[in-house]
């Protein structure tokens, strides 16, 4: 019965329980890493509203701050879509993330450790951002027209509680959600056999760009320097880790020969 039940897992799980136990150990401490960021950050006192200020001139200056007009907009003209977008900040980032993860690994594990690379090295290059420069992000601003709709949308105070202990209000720079939706997306893109499905993933970044500029979470340049972060993280991924150890860390389309022959072992 015990050898079994050690087949069917392994049937189901490419490379056995104890790649599956690595996989979440690396991102639970990239989770830690993030946790000791917010503890510094949370001492900063004013620097991050001046961080803030600073962004904002320089957009003035460039003529491209408009993230408070189209979040009066949408509040104005397209409530729904207001309430699609709180929704989504909320849920869409972890469900849709995690849900690709699950995917690429059980279905497309050759391309797994690549795409898990582009993470942690997306990881590393935010909390120096975090750390370095922490910002408030536009919500925290209503003196220049922000509202916090993440907040009226569920009625919790993101700066006291249960929720300050989880969340890093000033994690703005680079954007997070832009970047994780664009090193999550793409490979998908790639991935997914499905046109409707390509079609839907490739649209999803774009989504993203316009949540958190709904929702007041993000400065134009905090997305910008999200999708920067996504695409240096792509490049070290492919061009550094991926030629340390071609036959684990790079992206493939198509199973490899051993993987292919793991599998049939173990059937």
């Amino acid at each position: 019965m015990l050898a079994g039940a050690r087949r069917r897992i392994e049937r189901v799980l490419p490379r056995g329980p104890g790649d599956v136990l690595r996989q979440l150990s690396l991102f639970a401490l990239a989770y830690a890493c993030y946790e000791v960021v917010r503890g510094i950050v949370a001492t900063s006192g004013r620097l991050p509203f001046s961080d803030a200020t600073r962004i904002i001139d320089l957009e003035r200056r460039l003529g491209v701050f408009i993230e408070p007009e189209i979040q009066r907009w949408v509040m104005r003209h397209a409530h729904w879509l207001l309430l699609v977008c709180d929704w989504s900040y909320i849920n869409a980032h972890f469900l849709l993330t995690t849900a690709a993860l699950i995917f690429i690994y059980l279905r497309r594990n050759d391309s797994f450790y690549f795409v898990r690379n582009m993470f942690m090295v997306a990881m590393a290059i935010a909390l120096v951002g975090y750390t370095v420069y922490p910002t408030a992000p536009p919500w925290l601003m209503p003196q220049w027209g922000f509202t916090n709709s993440i907040g009226q949308f569920t009625g919790v105070d993101t700066q006291r509680g249960l929720a300050s202990l989880l969340v890093n209000p000033y994690a703005a720079v680079p954007s997070m959600h832009v970047c994780i939706a664009l090193i999550t997306a793409l490979p998908m893109v790639a991935l997914v056999r499905s046109r409707l499905a390509s079609v839907l993933w490739a649209l999803y970044p774009p989504f993203v760009v316009l949540v958190v500029l709904v929702t007041a979470n993000h400065y134009l340049t905090d997305i910008a320097l999200g999708a920067l972060t996504a695409g240096v993280s792509a490049l070290l991924a492919g061009q550094l880790l991926a030629r340390a150890r071609p036959e684990v860390w790079a992206f493939r389309l198509q199973p490899s020969r051993q993987t292919v022959s793991a599998s049939r072992s173990s059937a």
